[in-house]
C-alpha cells in the first residue's frame, strides 16, 4: 500500500447518518435523565456519606448506549454490566501491580480491559473508561480496592440497565434489549 493510498483511506467515503425523529430525541432524554438522575441521588443520599460512589464518569457513556443506542450489540444487558464489571477488575488489578507509574498502569488497565471484555463477549466502550478510572480515580477509589468493580461500576451499570428496561419500552417503538446473553 502506498503511503497516498493509506492517507486517503482517511477520507472517509460514506453519507453521515440522519438525525434521529423527535420521538427518539425525547425517549432518549427521558431514559439518560432518568437513569444518571436516580444514580447521582442515590449516590449523594447513600453511598457519598459511606465514603462511596454509584456514579463514575464512565456511566455517562453508558447512557448514551442504552439510552440512545439500543440496538447495538454494544448496549446490551451482558455488555453493559459485564463490560463495567470486568473492566473495573482489571482496572483496580493493574493499579495494584503498576500504580507506581500511572503511565504504565493506565496503558494495561485499558488495554487489558479491551481484551478481556473481547475475549468475554462483553465488549462496552464505556468499560475502558472504567478501567482507566481504577488508575487515575484518585484515593477514594483506590480505598475501595476491588470494590470498584461492583460499587459503583457494576451496581450503576444495573441501575442503569433497570432505567433502559422500563423506560426504552414504553414506547411502541422501541425494544429493549435486543438479547440478554
Amino acid at each position: 500500500m502506498t503511503i497516498t493510498a493509506y492517507f486517503s483511506k482517511m477520507k472517509g467515503g460514506a453519507k453521515s447518518p440522519p438525525a434521529g425523529p423527535l420521538h427518539e430525541l425525547l425517549w432518549s432524554w427521558i431514559g439518560a435523565a432518568t437513569g444518571i438522575g436516580l444514580c447521582a441521588y442515590l449516590s449523594s443520599r447513600y453511598f457519598e456519606p459511606r465514603d462511596l460512589t454509584l456514579l463514575i464518569g464512565s456511566a455517562g457513556a453508558s447512557a448514551v448506549l442504552v439510552y440512545a443506542a439500543i440496538k447495538s450489540p454494544l448496549a446490551q444487558p451482558r455488555n453493559l454490566v459485564g463490560g463495567h464489571v470486568l473492566s473495573g477488575l482489571v482496572g483496580v488489578a493493574c493499579y495494584q501491580l503498576f500504580g507506581d507509574i500511572t503511565w504504565l498502569a493506565a496503558a494495561m488497565a485499558v488495554s487489558m480491559a479491551i481484551i478481556v471484555m473481547l475475549a468475554t463477549k462483553t465488549l462496552h466502550p464505556p468499560g475502558g473508561a472504567t478501567a482507566l478510572i481504577a488508575v487515575i480515580g484518585g484515593v477514594k477509589v483506590h480505598n475501595l480496592g476491588f470494590l470498584y468493580a461492583f460499587c459503583p461500576a457494576g451496581a450503576g451499570a444495573v441501575i442503569l440497565l433497570v432505567v433502559a428496561l422500563l423506560v426504552n419500552n414504553l414506547s411502541k417503538n422501541r425494544r429493549y434489549p435486543e438479547y440478554w446473553l
